[in-house]
């Protein structure tokens, strides 16, 4: 599984993805607020990981989680 966080613009938000092992897209959600889409997209198991990338992980780099 990869975490990248992408950059938005001054009118887009910065967002998540999430991908499996064969790049397949399972989450996309934005970074205000990712707490919601963690348990709506089944990744509680990957929560504490996912937070402290949206927080400390740099824009456009590829994360396996």
């Amino acid at each position: 599984m990869y975490f990248l966080k992408t950059q938005g613009t001054d009118k887009i938000p910065d967002y998540v993805q999430i991908r499996d092992d064969r790049f397949v897209l399972l989450a996309h959600f934005k970074t205000s607020n990712p707490e919601n889409q963690i348990k709506r997209f089944g990744l509680e198991k990957y929560e504490k990981e996912i937070q402290n990338l949206i927080e400390t992980a740099p824009f456009g780099i590829l994360y396996e989680l």
